[in-house]
């Protein structure tokens, strides 16, 4: 496989009260262009450090990444991110909260018309243009973080990276933007790297999961190819041996090789 985004050999140790605490050790990872990848793990594995990682926020102590032949060193808008919190502004329009990121890389390279009809697509992307007139308080949590997401699709970047989307909505809502991601995807090829902590979710959306083993020193446990065929249809897939056979095998990984009193969802 021809990497697009690569992490090789990554390790990072951070300074505590009580010493040294390493998160990493020897991660390595290629992801293809256009591939849907993410990462599940209990708490504390380093999911969130690997995506800081990606996205620039922390430098790795050993080893590095790359992202289409240049090294990932800083935060960049060619690496959007999505937060669990959807993170707008909250004295800002729907439409407003977009048009900031837009400005703010296409400045100088589209006009004013280009830049609205810009703003105007990434909002029907995922079905929010009906609300464009609206302010956050004013939209529920699943629309927020459909506005998060066309804000970060509209920057056009090389890398869509996801830190637990939907882990604060309620299951209808987190089923209908787990299909409006589906669809986005689909259409656009962009290349996801996901956190989760839903195995089912990691099934349905990804090309491939990442299994991360129990820190500290947490590294790639295992790494499961998911052999559906796109596009997909949960309905279809509730029955289907492929899709259950592969959410056995993350939930025999994250049960019976990595022991933990928690639970997962599932």
């Amino acid at each position: 496989m021809q990497a697009y985004l690569e992490i090789s050999n990554v390790g990072i140790e951070f300074n505590t009260e009580s010493g040294t605490f390493r998160a990493l050790q020897s991660v390595n990872l290629k992801i293809a262009k256009g591939e849907f990848v993410t990462l599940i793990g209990h708490s504390g594995c380093g999911k969130s450090t690997v995506l800081n990682i990606l996205a620039g926020l922390h430098q790795a102590t050993e080893g590095g990444v790359i992202l289409d032949g240049k090294e990932v060193n800083s935060p960049s808008p060619d690496r959007a991110v999505v937060f669990q919190n959807h993170a707008l502004l909250p004295w800002l329009s729907v439409y407003d909260n977009v048009e900031l990121a837009v400005k703010q890389i296409f400045r100088g390279q589209k006009s004013k018309a280009q830049m609205h009809d810009w703003i105007q697509h990434n909002l029907e992307l995922v079905h929010i243009e009906h609300a464009s007139s609206k302010r956050p308080h004013e939209i529920s949590g699943g629309m927020k973080q459909r506005v998060g997401i066309a804000r970060c699709l509209a920057m056009q970047p090389k890398v869509l990276l996801m830190d637990e989307p939907f882990g604060a909505l309620d299951a209808l809502t987190k089923a209908h933007l787990q299909d409006s991601l589906m669809e986005i995807h689909s259409n656009l090829g962009t290349t996801v790297v996901m956190i989760t902590h839903d195995v089912d979710e990691a099934v349905l959306l990804s090309d491939r999961i990442v299994m991360m083993s129990n820190g500290p020193a947490a590294s790639i446990g295992e790494i499961l190819e998911v052999p559906l065929a796109r596009p997909r249809s949960r309905l279809e897939l509730a029955d289907s041996a492929q899709f259950l056979q592969a959410r056995q095998r993350v939930l025999q990984f994250l049960y019976d090789k990595h022991k933990y009193p928690g639970t997962v969802a599932a």
